[in-house]
């Protein structure tokens, strides 16, 4: 057994709990957390690394979603709207792809552990990054992600999709849960959203989905208008939505499923996730970014829905540090109590992230995966601790990953 001592934990369990002067004795999982003077006494054979002053110990960040196939779209791609960004997309969809390269992925994935994080969801098109996350010791859940909308090309398109998802499970290892994603209710025909989910339901897979991502998304569901009106028309004068909001969520009912971005959701909409025991996954920036708006902390709060926060893909983000993540939505989210929205905040990347991702890690707590990291914060009170370490944080100065440090 192994033992680390610092000035704070921050367990991020259900109580907010935190420890002054803890000291954690670990292998590969947690083993006991407490005040240092009573562990000490309690495991006297145990060296414990005393780390330096101002140091906290907390749960290693989990970004539930980010596409990683994005990872050189720098200066491509055009902000400000959704529809001006997808053209931006679908113009420079070979551009994006040739730019790409396992070691542009296997970089950022070094990155990523850099900054704190140890688990991702990785929202994979086509397959371009699951040889990179294959080698990183970070934990993935990589979602194989299905989209396509012509009714006469379903058979084709679902074949694709099942080939690479068995490239996944021949892959798949302690450190990379294959997963499942449906893009979104605009993008993907019902007849391969169903077929898909019963993969999902069978092999008891994670999902996840864009949902109501923009105002454009809002009306096309609604009533067939707006701007994707226009956008689907240059593919065909015909085109109509495929089913309703309400509709599309059905699908998910039987399934653990993360609901990206949600920003347009109406209520019964978040009632029907909520009940189905469905979270919401946040992306602060890339909703900035693509002239998306927020979502209402507040009724989401109100209506017990678990919330988690990703980066996206840097195809709708200048970063893939979580903590760039959270100041944003700090700043993002003016009108709340700003300590207590810290608090929220980072639960959402730790506790709440693990649990719609079905891991055991995000919280200092006995039987927990000895998955944390070590910070450099400034002096502080307890109290402002949590605002505190969001502000100042930019990466991590330990990293362990099931009770190995990992060099970063």
């Amino acid at each position: 057994m192994k033992g680390i001592k610092a000035d704070f934990a921050l367990l991020c369990d259900e109580d907010f709990t935190i420890l002054k002067e803890p000291a954690l004795v670990f292998d590969e999982k947690i083993v006991e957390i407490g005040e240092f003077f009573n562990i000490k006494q309690k495991y006297p054979n145990i060296i414990f690394n005393e780390l330096e002053k101002n140091t906290l110990l907390m749960p290693g960040l989990i970004n539930p979603h980010t596409h990683l196939e994005y990872c050189a779209s720098s200066g491509l791609l055009e902000f400000g709207d959704f529809i001006t960004w997808l053209n931006s997309v679908i113009k420079n969809r070979d551009e994006l792809q040739d730019r790409i390269s396992d070691e542009i992925i296997e970089d950022k994935l070094k990155e990523l552990l850099s900054f704190g994080t140890t688990a991702i969801g990785a929202i994979s098109s086509f397959g371009l990054d699951l040889n990179p996350c294959t080698k990183t010791p970070l934990h993935v859940t990589f979602f194989t992600e299905l989209l396509g909308s012509r009714p006469d090309s379903v058979d084709i398109l679902f074949d694709e999709f099942k080939q690479r998802l068995r490239a996944v499970f021949d892959k798949s290892s302690q450190n990379l849960t294959p997963a499942l994603s449906i893009h979104s209710p605009y993008s993907t025909h019902p007849i391969l959203a169903k077929n898909a989910l019963d993969i999902a339901k069978k092999e008891n897979m994670v999902v996840s989905t864009h949902f109501m991502e923009s105002l454009a998304e809002r009306e096309w569901l609604d009533k067939g208008e707006g701007d994707f009106a226009k956008f689907f028309k240059s593919f065909s004068p015909y085109s109509k939505p495929f089913c309703s909001g309400m509709d599309f969520l059905t699908l998910f009912k039987d399934v653990k499923t993360l609901f990206t971005h949600c920003v347009f959701a109406n209520e019964k909409e978040l009632d029907f996730i909520k009940n189905i025991g469905g979270s919401i996954t946040h992306c602060p920036v890339s909703n900035r970014l693509l002239g998306s708006g927020k979502i209402s902390f507040q009724k989401l709060k109100k209506m017990e829905i678990s919330l988690n926060i990703g980066t996206d893909g840097l195809s709708s983000n200048y970063s893939l540090n979580l903590w760039d993540e959270l100041r944003a939505a700090l700043m993002l989210h003016y009108d709340l109590n700003l300590n207590s929205l810290a608090k929220e905040l980072l639960l959402s990347v730790t506790k709440e992230a693990a649990c719609a991702l079905n891991l055991n890690e995000g919280s200092l707590k006995v039987g927990k995966d000895a998955t944390f990291i070590a910070l450099s914060i400034p002096k502080t009170t307890k109290e402002n601790l949590p605002i505190q370490t969001i502000l100042h944080t930019k990466k991590a100065k330990k990293v362990y990953i099931k009770g190995e440090e990992i060099d970063v």
